[in-house]
């Protein structure tokens, strides 16, 4: 390990040379209370910035209790991001900055409520930036941020500076001598403010926690606690909406947790089998459901659902016309179609809705997930139901869809996995709901009872089991994973579109994505397994080794952060070029 005197000559030997002699800098450095790691430098000031580790000697600075389980170590690891994301915002809008691009720049990530950069130093392209994994209301192991017994890691972000092409040594140093030991003592050192404010993360955390594990206890697919906020701001911000109706259970399926720390909290239960939310437009329906979709996650403080908690592995279903389709065995919903197609192989570049949302169904069924999300808003009709009226014109031999609601009651029966459903139009689901809500003014009413009075007979057919994914996948070398936004990657230059897998929550599951994807189709595919047996043994290695374990060193496609196996094998499914 080379000392900081030799960084500072390394700087002093390269200034205002070309920029390509930044890679002298690459390796580790002491800085007394903790490491500086330049692992990878960009080869460009135009280039993603250089990755670089902070290691933060931890010997009795935060206590083992603090992070002595997994939900305790990444809720305190999460905490530590965003305190490293103030801490950047701070250095970067304080007084000696506060005018021109710097500030604006540091403002303008604050407002959007994701994460931090700014520019500490001048100079063309990304000089002078200064980045961390973004962060989003939900809490999300990341590779930003780890912390151990003996020390805590953080990956940031520096674009090294320069002018034109040129090494701007002397703003460099001012990054790596001020700017980081500052950033740290304000990140890393305990002090009675920041043990207070751990203190009440833990605590959440063990709370939501609790609450997981009642699920299972309960019968239950979520919880949603009295007092929660679900509408958000905007269509684009996931912050509380201010001044927002306040959820409250009715009566008849209110349950109370008596949670480790806040005591008894009392909410909704929504149990396992069927479950319809019904009312009008614009009265609640999908916000409720966004909720339960978001509540796979844990969620901030202050967010208004960290209390929203939903069965792990809950998946939202949706068409989506034009995504590919893999051998796959869609015959549960799609049979008999014209040029006699095998529906039990079915392949195609170019699905329609009820295809769509057919391999999306089965897709669910074939990684274990026990709850299906579902809203008529974004569903095929036909894959959703099939008028009595039309049935009379056109006779079921004629007609190859089985739509969803003559399986669903099969699906919870047979196969133990529930339904929760917006229908706002669809009155036959009310026939075979187990319990059906209705949201007035954003008012959560049991109206079971009434519905079962409207109910009439429908013609259910049995679920019967079967290898939904036939597709076995042979090793494929990529040379390159990127990743555009947060709803596409691309493998080499084959894109994979992933916006309409809505429970991504950000940028950084979309990055995870692309390196276990790479991972996947480089180590693990071998031309025997399926795709739920790779996505599988991904999960399994993520679940126990963690995200860096699939991340390259210099993670060119950006910070990553914990993906389902639902969303590995939803990603890997709409790769056109298996």
């Amino acid at each position: 390990m080379k000392t900081q005197a030799e960084l500072q000559k390394l700087l002093r030997d390269i200034d205002h040379k070309g920029y390509k002699a930044y890679k002298v800098l690459e390796g580790e450095y002491d800085f007394g209370s903790y490491r500086l790691c330049i692992d990878h430098v960009q080869g460009d000031p135009f280039a993603s910035p250089s990755r670089v580790r902070l290691v933060y000697g931890n010997r009795g600075n935060i206590p083992a209790a603090y992070f002595e389980n997994r939900h305790r170590r990444i809720a305190v690891e999460d905490y530590l991001l965003r305190s490293l994301h103030r801490g950047i915002r701070g250095i970067v809008s304080g007084p000696a900055r506060e005018s021109g691009s710097d500030r604006s720049a540091a403002f303008r990530t604050e407002d959007r409520g994701r994460g931090s950069s700014g520019r500490t130093a001048g100079g063309s392209g990304k000089s002078g930036l200064v980045t961390a994994c973004r962060t989003s209301q939900e809490i999300l192991e990341t590779t930003a941020m780890h912390i151990e017994k003996d020390a805590i890691t953080a990956r940031i972000e520096v674009g090294f500076p320069a002018f034109g092409r040129t090494i701007a040594a002397g703003e460099l140093s001012q990054i790596l001598f001020k700017v980081l030991p500052e950033l740290c003592e304000k990140t890393f050192h305990l002090n009675p403010s920041m043990k207070q404010a751990l203190d009440k993360v833990v605590s959440l955390a063990d709370d939501q926690q609790f609450i997981r594990e009642s699920l299972v206890k309960q019968g239950l697919v979520a919880f949603v606690a009295d007092g929660s906020i679900l509408p958000r701001e905007s269509g684009v911000s996931q912050r509380p909406m201010k001044d927002a109706v306040v959820f409250r259970s009715p009566d008849s399926l209110a349950v109370t947790l008596t949670l480790p720390h806040r005591g008894a909290v009392r909410g909704m239960g929504i149990k396992r089998g069927i479950t319809v939310i019904a009312g009008g437009g614009f009265h609640g329906k999908s916000t409720l459901l966004k909720a339960l979709e978001r509540g796979v996650y844990n969620h901030t403080a202050g967010d208004g659902r960290e209390l929203v908690i939903t069965d792990e592995t809950a998946f939202k279903l949706r068409a989506e016309e034009h995504r590919c389709i893999h051998e796959t065995d869609i015959s549960l919903f799609i049979n008999n179609l014209p040029m006699k197609s095998d529906t039990t192989h079915f392949q195609t570049e170019n699905a329609s809705g009820s295809t769509s949302q057919a391999a999306n169904t089965v897709e669910a069924l074939a990684i274990g997930s026990t709850v299906l999300l579902i809203d008529e808003d974004t569903s095929a009709t036909n894959f959703m139901v099939r008028d009595g009226r039309m049935a009379q014109l056109v006779s079921d031999e004629k007609e190859p869809i089985t739509p969803f609601i003559r399986k669903i009651r099969s699906l919870y029966e047979d196969l133990g996995v529930s339904t929760v459903l917006v229908a706002g139009s669809s009155g036959d689901y009310l026939s075979v709901a187990d319990t059906v809500l209705q949201m007035d003014c954003y008012e959560t009413k049991d109206v079971t009872a009434r519905a079962k009075e409207l109910a009439v007979p429908l013609t259910e057919e049995k679920v019967k089991t079967t290898d939904w994914l036939k597709k076995r996948v042979r090793t494929q070398k990529i040379e390159k994973a990127r990743v555009h936004g947060w709803d596409t990657i691309s493998l080499d230059k084959n894109e994979i579109d992933l916006r309409y897998l809505e429970q991504i929550v950000g940028e950084s599951q979309t990055a995870a994505l692309a390196y276990i994807s790479q991972y996947i189709l480089e180590r693990l595919a071998d031309g025997k397994k399926t795709l739920p047996e790779l996505a599988n043994a991904a999960a399994d290695k993520l679940e126990k080794e963690g995200i860096l374990s699939m991340t390259p060193r210099n993670y060119g496609a950006g910070p990553a952060a914990y993906v389902r196996r639902q969303e590995i094998l939803a990603c890997l499914a709409r790769f056109r070029n298996l």
